[in-house]
């Protein structure tokens, strides 16, 4: 099978964001960046699905500047056979990526299965697995926590709510994305870490992958930090003190609403 994994690089969650001076944009100096958390969940689903079949082969492609390449290399290490950077800038939208995804994939060969996470956790967007999808002329199983294989199809769950789940089965090829409960995505050994920093990173243009400005639709401007929190408030006392404390202050809270 050629298994494909699309994964994006986003800031680390204990990173402190900054502003660029124009409010148009993070300001990306002394980020530490990391594989979108849901990224990871496809990742080890591609991992798994690969060892099922041998003779099978995963591909994980990123699209973004020089830096994603570390991610990259951080799915090498976890066990991908072969990456693929597509050249774009930072900021590109959904539309761009999941067009580039796509050029870049048919580049690749037949593609029998492709995994993304659900959503990349800086913008929550959630919307190149469908769009790429769609340019792939694929079916489409989104936020996905369970999946049975079977003879070219697959049979998916996902919980939709209410203690509900949904089935749904396709014939394979397919775009799955993954959600929190699929697996447990394994950490890549320093071992590996140093092996992945020696395997080729193919690079793909906007030429090759015949991707233009002119494709883009969404550009984002204005970025406002959220407003701080407010400070906490420590209640001393007794145990009773304090609950008797903490009703008054609560009262007083839903009196000035």
């Amino acid at each position: 099978m050629n298994i494909f994994v699309c994964i994006r690089q986003v800031p680390d969650t204990t990173t402190r964001i900054k502003l660029r001076e124009d409010g148009n944009g993070i300001d990306e100096t002394d980020i530490q960046w990391i594989i979108s958390p849901h990224d990871e969940l496809a990742i080890e689903e591609a991992l798994q699905l690969r060892d099922r079949q041998p003779g099978s082969t995963v591909t994980v492609l990123s699209a973004g500047p020089e830096r994603v390449v570390e991610s990259l290399r951080m799915a090498l290490a976890m066990g991908a056979d072969s990456a693929v950077r597509l050249d774009l800038p930072g900021d590109a939208d959904s539309v761009v990526n999941s067009q580039a995804l796509a050029a870049a994939i048919d580049k690749q060969g037949t593609a029998d299965v492709v995994f993304v996470g659900k959503e990349a956790i800086d913008n929550g967007a959630g919307a190149v697995g469908t769009m790429l999808a769609v340019k792939l002329g694929f079916p489409c199983i989104n936020v996905v926590n369970g999946i049975d294989y079977g003879a070219g199809s697959v049979t998916c769950r996902r919980d939709v709510g209410g203690g509900n789940i949904e089935i749904i089965e396709t014939t394979l090829p397919a775009v799955i994305s993954a959600q929190v409960g699929l697996n447990e995505p394994r950490y890549a050994t320093a071992l590996n870490i140093i092996k992945a920093k020696k395997k080729p990173i193919d690079t793909l243009s906007t030429d090759e992958l015949g991707i233009s400005e002119a494709d883009c639709k969404t550009l984002l401007k204005n970025f406002e930090l959220p407003p701080p929190k407010q400070p906490c408030h420590l209640i001393e006392g007794s145990p009773a003190e304090q609950a008797t404390e903490l009703v008054r202050v609560l009262a007083e809270d839903i009196q000035a609403i």
